[in-house]
């Protein structure tokens, strides 16, 4: 039995689907009853669903019993002030709890899926490896202090006895809810965000970040951490990508980083009286505009046989997946 915490998130639904296909018995936490409308009904009616929070330790502590291994995948993502208190207690009291109640029931395989923001960033153009050290600095955003910290949890957790590794997946693409999670740059794109940065960033579809963590759950590979990250590409050629999918106007205007301020700073006036949240923060105007490269090859050659989507491919079909659900009445 394969415990997924986060299993109603983007690519939690999607860790659902690879472990149902690979025919093994799956539970998963939600906090509601909405079900991720992205993956096909009849792999969902396969997984036996428990209401709970892994900041509920009752609950939790119900939901883990007789299970076997654990994939943690539940996690707040945000680069807005607002959310940060509730951002650092589900990443880390979190998966503090996960890990605890993981230790107390003899789970035998522990899968945490953390991010490279785990890893920091650094003003300086540079390639990530998984020995980077984690660094204070202002280049790191408060999303990225609360994944290491979360890190840190996990690390304990193979201290104390647990066996497992550590998924550090780049920005991940693919189909979703495009008004959450990373899925949001599509529905950027497809409204024709004219402005453009010269920012470089690890990209990665969510069914090749799905695909690796079954393949290292069943695996015998212990306290290693891999990044998992298909390709390495400017924001430019992304957009202009996700652009020529949706038949739609790509980027033409540079954002400088000056710009890129004044944008940020509009963008939350925009919101400022209503209930939107601003796709352009202090934060993701930062890594925007980064120059951050990552090394893909530990995943690989723990892996052998394992190959990365091409980002075009991964692209182009989550294109036309977003595009079918509008013409089906999906709002923008």
């Amino acid at each position: 039995m394969v415990l997924v915490t986060g299993g109603t998130g983007f690519l939690g639904a999607y860790l659902i689907r690879h472990l149902v296909e690979a025919g093994l018995p799956v539970r998963a936490i939600r906090r509601s009853t909405r079900s991720p409308f992205f993956i096909p009904e009849a792999i969902l009616q396969q997984v036996e669903w428990v209401d709970g929070d892994v900041l509920d330790v009752v609950s939790l502590d119900d939901a883990m019993k007789g299970v076997d291994a654990v994939v943690h995948a539940a996690a707040v993502v945000s680069f807005r002030a607002a959310d940060r208190p509730v951002m650092n207690r589900v990443n880390i009291e979190g998966t503090g709890n996960v890990v605890n109640l993981a230790l107390d029931h003899g789970v035998r395989r522990f899968v945490h899926i953390s991010s490279v923001a785990a890893l920091g960033r650094t003003k300086r153009a540079e390639k990530v490896t998984e020995d980077r050290t984690w660094e204070e600095t202002s280049s790191n955003t408060h999303y990225a202090v609360s994944k290491y910290h979360a890190e840190v949890e996990a690390w304990r957790g193979f201290a104390e006895g647990l066996e497992g590794v550590i998924l550090n997946p780049s920005t991940i693409l693919g189909y979703g809810d495009w008004h959450n999670s990373s899925c949001a740059i599509f529905r950027n794109a497809y409204k024709e965000f004219p402005w453009y940065t010269e920012g470089v960033n690890g990209f990665v579809g969510v069914n090749d970040v799905a695909a690796a963590a079954v393949r290292l759950l069943g695996s015998d590979i212990t306290e290693k951490r891999f990044i998992v990250s298909a390709e390495n590409r400017s924001f430019r050629s992304l957009f202009t990508a996700m652009a020529e999918g949706f038949g739609k106007k790509p980027p033409h205007r540079l954002a400088t980083p000056f710009l890129g301020e004044i944008a940020w700073r509009l963008e939350g006036l925009k919101h400022l009286f209503n209930d939107g949240k601003p796709l352009l923060t202090k934060e993701s105007a930062r890594v925007a505009h980064s120059k951050t490269e990552f090394d893909n090859s530990a995943l690989l050659a723990a892996l052998p046989g394992f190959r990365f989507t091409p980002l075009d491919a991964v692209i182009r079909e989550a294109c036309r997946h977003y595009l079918a659900g509008l013409h089906e009445g999906a709002p923008l």
